[in-house]
C-alpha cells in the first residue's frame, strides 16, 4: 500500500508503458498458423490476459524494488510457478484431445507445445521488465523522450527473444518433396521404397490409385537422419500432414532403413500436394530429438576424454 502512494504520476505512465509493450509481446507470438494454436475465440482471450497478467508483473517490478518493496521478487516467483502451470494445463489439455484427433500428436511433441506457450509468458515479463528498466535508467526530464527510449529497448528484447526462442523446422534437415505412389497387389511403395501391405481389399488399393498422396522426406546428412528418426518427430510430421489435409480412410508411414528416408502416404480429404509438402517441411523440430553436430563428433568413452 505504501509503495501505491508513493507512486508518482511518471511512474504510473512508465509502468503502463511496460504492460502495453509486454502485452504487444504476447500478441506477437499469439497468431493461428497451419497446426491452428490456438483454435477458439476464449483461448485468443485466455492468452491475451495472462500476457496482460505477465506484463504487469514485470512493469511493476522495478519502480517497487527501487521504493525498496522487495516483496516485489515474491511476486515475480510467484508468476515463474503460475507460468508453469500454464504448461501443464496446456499439456493436459492437448492429452485429453488426443483420441479426438486423425492421428496423435505423440507426447514429445504436447511436451514442446506446452513448453513453448509457457516461454511466450516469459517473454512478455521480460519486455515489460526492460521497458520500464530503461525508461528508470535514462532518468530523462522528458518523460515522452524516456518512453520513447524504453519501447524501443522493448521492441528490441522482443525481437531478441522471439530470434533466440524461434526453433528449426523440419525443411531445414531434409529435403522434402511428393513422392509416386505405386500400388502392386496389397502392396504400397512410395518411390520405389516399400510402406505398407495392409491395402488389402478392393477399395484401399482403388482408392490409393485415384485418391492418394505421399511425401518423401530425405536428411541432409548423419546427424540429421538420427533426428527424423526419432520416432516422436515423426509422429509429429505424420500429424501434421494429416492435420493439414484430413483423412478420408487411410494414412501410412514408414522408413527406409538403407537411406534414412521417412516416407508418408495417404488418402486426404483435400487434395493438395503442395500443401501435404508444406505441413511436412514446416513442423517443429522437436527438443528431444535435435541432435547438434557438436554432440555427434563427441569420443564418447575415448582415451582423450
Amino acid at each position: 500500500m505504501e509503495t501505491i502512494n508513493s507512486l508518482s504520476s511518471n511512474d504510473i505512465y512508465t509502468i503502463t508503458a511496460g504492460i502495453i509493450m509486454g502485452t504487444i509481446a504476447r500478441l506477437v507470438t499469439l497468431k493461428v498458423d497451419f497446426r491452428q494454436i490456438p483454435t477458439y475465440p476464449s483461448a485468443y482471450f485466455n492468452n491475451i490476459v495472462f500476457g496482460l497478467i505477465a506484463s504487469a508483473l514485470g512493469a511493476i517490478a522495478i519502480p517497487a524494488i527501487l521504493a525498496e518493496d522487495f516483496t516485489a521478487i515474491t511476486f515475480l516467483t510467484l508468476a515463474v510457478t503460475q507460468f508453469r502451470e500454464f504448461r501443464t494445463a496446456e499439456r493436459e489439455s492437448l492429452a485429453k484431445l488426443e483420441n479426438t484427433e486423425y492421428t496423435k500428436r505423440g507426447d514429445a511433441y504436447i511436451d514442446g507445445i506446452s513448453k513453448t506457450y509457457e516461454s511466450r509468458y516469459y517473454i512478455s515479463l521480460v519486455t515489460a521488465v526492460f521497458t520500464v528498466l530503461v525508461i528508470k535508467l535514462t532518468g530523462l526530464t522528458d518523460l515522452r523522450l524516456g518512453i520513447s527510449l524504453g519501447v524501443a529497448a522493448g521492441f528490441l528484447i522482443m525481437f531478441l527473444c522471439n530470434r533466440f526462442t524461434k526453433g528449426k523446422s523440419v525443411g531445414q534437415i531434409c529435403e522434402v518433396k511428393a513422392g509416386e505412389i505405386l500400388v502392386q497387389g496389397s502392396e504400397l511403395y512410395v518411390d520405389g521404397v516399400f510402406v505398407t501391405n495392409y491395402l488389402g481389399t478392393d477399395l484401399s488399393r482403388e482408392m490409393f490409385k485415384r485418391e492418394g498422396l505421399a511425401v518423401v522426406l530425405e536428411p541432409r546428412d548423419e546427424s540429421c537422419r538420427v533426428t527424423l528418426e526419432n520416432f516422436g518427430q515423426r509422429q509429429a510430421v505424420l500429424f501434421e500432414a494429416v492435420s493439414a489435409l484430413g483423412v478420408k480412410k487411410f494414412y501410412y508411414m514408414n522408413r527406409d532403413f538403407q537411406t534414412g528416408k521417412v516416407l508418408i502416404a495417404l488418402v486426404p480429404i483435400i487434395n493438395d500436394s503442395d500443401k501435404l509438402i508444406k505441413a511436412a517441411r514446416e513442423t517443429p523440430l522437436l527438443e528431444n530429438s535435435r541432435k547438434a553436430k557438436r554432440t555427434m563428433n563427441t569420443n564418447f568413452g575415448g582415451a582423450n576424454v
